[in-house]
């Protein structure tokens, strides 16, 4: 069994951008539409492409497993979908942890967010001084929820990156 422990978080300005040490572009797509059920998800990141399965459990840890699968297949199924995503992540190593940032393109720019994945829930963790509001849990900031309610179609934008 395979456990997601993640935090997210809001970005509040771009001193994240001096801990880079690499990046891609990600398009992903799902194929299911229900938060409180299985997600299922498929992601291009450049390279290949990976069918994800992914199921809330409690707080912020989450069932999650990753298959790779055939570019010829992902590149089918994607060219299928409707509710896709796009963003730009960015990995960073702060303070000897590793975070990602997904700059979202399309119809969720400007939105940023900033997430680490834990060994267990309550682990300790340096917050950078980058970061604003934490977002975990928030389903609203969920990659399933910015493919129906896109960020830049929020009519209240209190949750800006700030």
């Amino acid at each position: 069994m395979s456990l997601e422990i993640e935090r997210r978080f809001l970005i509040k300005n771009d001193q994240w951008k001096e801990f880079v040490t690499h990046k891609n572009l990600i398009e992903q797509g799902y194929l299911s539409y229900n938060l409180e059920d299985w997600i299922i998800r498929i992601r291009f990141n450049g390279k290949n492409f990976k069918i994800a399965l992914k199921k809330h459990i409690k707080n912020f840890t989450n069932y999650e497993y990753e298959y790779l699968i055939p570019a010829s297949e992902g590149e089918k199924i994607m060219a299928t979908l409707t509710n896709t995503i796009k963003k730009e992540r960015f990995f960073l190593e702060v303070n000897k942890r590793n975070w990602v940032i997904d700059c979202f393109k399309e119809e969720n720019f400007p939105l940023e967010i900033a997430e680490i994945e834990l060994t267990k829930e309550k682990e300790e963790v340096i917050l950078p001084s980058f970061l604003s509001r934490e977002i975990t849990g928030l389903k609203i900031f969920t990659n399933l929820s910015l493919t129906k309610n896109p960020f830049s179609k929020w009519k209240h934008k209190g949750f800006k990156n700030s």
